[in-house]
């Protein structure tokens, strides 16, 4: 397996994302506030020209291939990110999380799930250097889940009567009482989870799930886990900016979800037929963009 990952890259890389993250709650968001349309739009403009920057540099240093891959893989985390932002708007909603406290929460889980999502990508490219036939469990598991993805795209369970929720509350002793940004309280000399602290339990399992789909997603474009890991680091750290920019309009979005299944059949079919015919990059770019701009298009003009 061809890998432009040298130790310093991923050094480089590593160090990169620990400073923008020590900028963000450190300087940008050191106090807690509501993040209004206007600040999620400039950082969200700020994510995304990054990861292009960042594309360049691998097409310019690595060539047309790797920078395809890499584009290629970031627009398919990017738009499966979105489907996150429909269950966080969920989340905070059910538990009554106020527009003042919900970047605090997002920071956090974010924090953990690009930890979780290193560990998933690095066992994910080593068994599927070490087992080849894993590429059609991938594969055949990505058709599955955008079937089911677009056969259950209206169905929507609440995530205050999600039995996730509930199991948590029953080994975790909480309180439905917020103490402003914390995420622990005290009651009646008993420590006890806040409902920020549920959120944020919530925000990182559906991390974890969302997760299982994308990381196969993005095998099938490339199996070099440096441009894998940079691709979904670049979208998930715009993805606190993204959901503050689409929280109000995402009822607008009525068919992203069939595209987000139309994406997940595609990369699947590409995975299982990657033996007899390999899609070049260009064109998987080209067919996964055409997809997901069909379905915003299409779900603007019926809203």
């Amino acid at each position: 397996m061809e890998t432009i990952g040298s130790p310093g890259l991923w050094a480089a890389f590593i160090g990169f994302v620990i400073l923008m993250l020590a900028l963000d709650l450190g300087v940008f968001h050191r106090k807690s506030h509501v993040v209004g349309f206007k600040e999620a739009a400039i950082w969200s403009s700020i994510w995304v020209g990054l990861a292009l920057l960042f594309s360049g540099w691998v097409f310019l240093d690595f060539g047309t291939v790797k920078g395809t891959e890499f584009l290629t893989g970031y627009v398919i985390e990017k738009s499966l990110s979105i489907d996150n932002i429909f269950v966080f708007v969920m989340i905070f909603g059910a538990l009554g999380i106020p527009a003042l406290y919900q970047h605090r929460v997002l920071f956090w889980g974010i924090l953990s799930a690009l930890v979780l999502r290193a560990l998933m990508i690095w066992g994910g490219a080593a068994a599927l250097e070490r087992f080849h036939w894993l590429i059609y469990v991938f594969g055949g598991f990505l058709v599955l889940t955008g079937l089911k993805m677009f056969v259950t795209r209206h169905n929507a369970t609440s995530p205050a009567e999600s039995k996730l929720l509930a199991f948590a509350r029953k080994i975790i002793p909480s309180t439905t009482r917020l103490d402003g940004d914390r995420f622990f309280t005290r009651e009646n000399g008993k420590r006890l989870a806040t409902p920020l602290f549920m959120a944020l339990l919530l925000v990182e399992l559906t991390d974890v799930i969302f997760a299982v789909d994308s990381i196969p997603a993005i095998f099938a474009i490339t199996t070099d886990p440096f441009i894998v890991f940079t691709s979904n680091i670049f979208a998930i750290l715009g993805l606190r900016s993204l959901f503050f920019m689409l929280a109000g309009l995402v009822d607008r979005f009525r068919y992203l979800k069939v595209g987000l299944a139309l994406v997940l059949v595609f990369v699947g079919i590409k995975m299982l037929i990657m033996d007899v015919y390999k899609v070049p990059p260009g064109m998987s770019l080209f067919i996964i963009l055409a997809i997901l701009g069909t379905s915003i298009v299409a779900s603007l003009a019926a809203t």
